[in-house]
């Protein structure tokens, strides 16, 4: 089912505000936006724009720094990370569509981290599930949600983008 109080456009409108004025009171000139694949680089691209960003940026396949990548296997549709510059120095706005647990962020930062020693990272989620395993919070969220024990939620995309809460399969 989809949930029809989750309108993305308007949750992109709120991180876009929220961002731009973390941006200008911590006087971060141009950062580095850096997504998650999937669902993170849609969001990225869309602050990208909607920020007038002028570096290119970057995407992250975090597949082998994931800590249950012993457990799961390799996703079949790993593709490689792509940076278009080294995070040393940089300001970092690394975002994603979903947190839960907080491992996805941290296996993102540790790839980050291989590339160079970022001047700060700022974490920018489209739904924070508050779900925490490890102590990751993010610093702009669209929307903060609580979902049922049998309840998951996926973003679609790339265009148009849709969020979609649906039972789990078990």
């Amino acid at each position: 089912m989809v949930s029809g109080n989750l309108n993305v456009e308007h949750l992109l409108d709120k991180m876009t505000q929220n961002l731009n004025a973390l941006i200008t009171y911590r006087n971060i000139e141009d950062p580095l936006i850096v997504g998650i694949r999937t669902g993170g680089v849609w969001i990225a691209e869309h602050l990208h724009q909607r920020l007038g960003l002028q570096s290119p940026m970057g995407m992250l396949d975090i597949s082998f720094y994931r800590d249950d990548f012993t457990r799961n296997g390799l996703n079949p549709k790993v593709l490689p990370s792509n940076l278009p510059c080294a995070t040393e120095d940089r300001h970092v706005i690394l975002v994603d569509d979903v947190i839960m647990s907080g491992r996805t962020i941290r296996a993102a930062m540790n790839e980050l981290f291989d590339y160079g020693r970022p001047a700060s990272i700022t974490l920018v989620t489209l739904i924070d599930l508050q779900h925490r395993e490890i102590p990751i919070q993010p610093d702009v969220a669209g929307d903060i949600m609580t979902l049922g024990a049998d309840q998951q939620i996926k973003l679609n995309g790339p265009a148009p983008l849709v969020l979609e809460i649906r039972q789990r399969n078990n």
